[in-house]
């Protein structure tokens, strides 16, 4: 019965190492595999202009003209903001302007006066008739003053988003940017994004100008005194009166 009782015991102790080996392999084998989407690897070109391209599309240029709740019309800032857009919208615009007037407000009043303002403005700037679009909201946020906003769409330039960062940047088993000596993901987003934000025509970005006329009135006058046998550099006698000093001669 003693033996018996021993042998029992001591197979309780195998299986309860075998059992502990069992779960420390298991830990171990579950400890090679990483689950961290941080270590994701994004495969991207090393060419910055490549990896975060420019791309030309449509966008909206908005003002926003804010209005009190005893007055209405446009002060002189305003009106000069309305009287540019028009004339920016006239050589760029690309759809209709759409006015959105606030309604049920309490200054509601007031901004129909500036509506009126806005449309004479506009069509002082040379804007047609159909050429904008009033529409009529009312504000979610009762503590925000409501604005008048003009908005057009038009052809610009966009780059990004910057900021991303799928790759660790100091040195790590897990970045192969910093082993094979590559520039990192972010790098020249910032740049694209500005360049695009400051080209005056996003078409220069996909294609060159056309050259313009010549001027042929100075053209001429070069022409006709080469005909001479004279020189036709341009002379600037008023440059020796701006002298402060012969030194030199």
């Amino acid at each position: 019965m003693t033996q018996s009782t021993s042998m029992t015991s001591a197979d309780r102790n195998r299986l309860l190492r075998l059992a502990g080996a069992l779960i420390g392999a298991a830990l171990t084998l579950g400890a090679c595999k990483t689950t961290d989407d941080s270590l994701a690897r994004v495969d991207a070109p090393n060419d910055y202009r490549q990896r975060h391209p420019i791309a030309v599309t449509e966008a909206d240029r908005s003002i926003v003209v804010f209005v009190g709740r005893g007055r209405g019309g446009l002060t002189a800032e305003q009106r000069a903001e309305v009287m540019g857009m028009g004339r920016d919208w006239i050589r760029e615009g690309t759809g209709a302007i759409s006015i959105d007037v606030p309604t049920d407000t309490p200054n509601a009043r007031a901004a129909q006066d500036s509506l009126r303002e806005i449309q004479a403005t506009l069509a002082a700037a040379g804007l047609p008739p159909r050429g904008y679009v009033v529409r009529k909201y009312h504000p979610e946020d009762q503590r925000q003053m409501a604005a008048i906003r003009v908005t057009y769409p038009k052809i610009s330039a966009v780059a990004g988003p910057c900021g991303l960062w799928p790759d660790d940047l100091g040195p790590s088993i897990h970045n192969r940017d910093y082993l094979e000596n590559k520039p990192y993901y972010n790098f020249g987003c910032s740049y694209q994004r500005n360049l695009a934000a400051m080209v005056a025509d996003p078409a220069d970005l996909v294609q060159p100008r056309a050259e313009t006329p010549a001027y042929t009135p100075r053209r001429n006058i070069a022409f006709d005194k080469y005909k001479k046998g004279t020189t036709t550099a341009t002379s600037y006698p008023e440059a020796d009166k701006a002298k402060l000093s012969d030194t030199g001669k």
